[in-house]
């Protein structure tokens, strides 16, 4: 599979080799990643993409995906989804950044591009949610073109949505 390229940004979609070394925190040979990247989310995520490689296979494209500058390469954080899309042609993503590339734009172009991607998979739904508290994660939806659906005491729900 290809990397999804935006103007400033590469999303590279993760092997299972790349998953193992996020997960274990440690870079593979000649891979350049940025100070406090994975961040525990990141390991996480690439953690439940290994089991879903395992359990079901590899869901590719609907994986975990490096966001990398296309400046010189350096990983400065990820988007994936949460799985394949589910029998309504729904799907969950999820996305984080090392502290020193917040504030840029990157996470909501990277979101823009995986949302694109999404749709032209035939996804009809994609959800997310942030934490009442992250105002910048909120920021990124709403800039990427989700919408407020809905919140409780502890998230925010998102929501961007197509028709046929």
């Amino acid at each position: 599979m290809n990397d999804l390229e935006t103007p400033r940004l590469f999303l590279h979609p993760m092997s299972p080799a790349d998953a193992e070394h996020v997960a274990a925190g440690s870079p593979p040979a000649g891979a350049r990643w940025a100070p406090g990247y994975p961040s525990p989310g990141e390991r996480g995520a690439a953690s439940r993409f290994l089991t879903t490689c395992a359990d079901t296979g590899d869901p590719s494209p609907f994986c975990s995906y490096e966001i990398r500058l296309r400046t010189d390469g350096v990983v400065i954080g990820g988007i994936g989804f949460h799985g394949a899309p589910d029998d309504r042609g729904s799907v969950t993503i999820g996305y984080g950044l090392v502290e020193s590339a917040r504030g840029r734009g990157y996470a909501s172009e990277a979101l823009r591009a995986l949302l694109r991607f999404a749709r032209e998979q035939g996804v009809s739904r994609v959800r997310g949610d942030a934490d009442t508290g992250n105002i910048p994660s909120q920021h990124v939806m709403t800039a990427a073109g989700m919408r407020l659906v809905g919140e409780d005491a502890s998230l925010k729900y998102y929501l961007a949505e197509w028709t046929a």
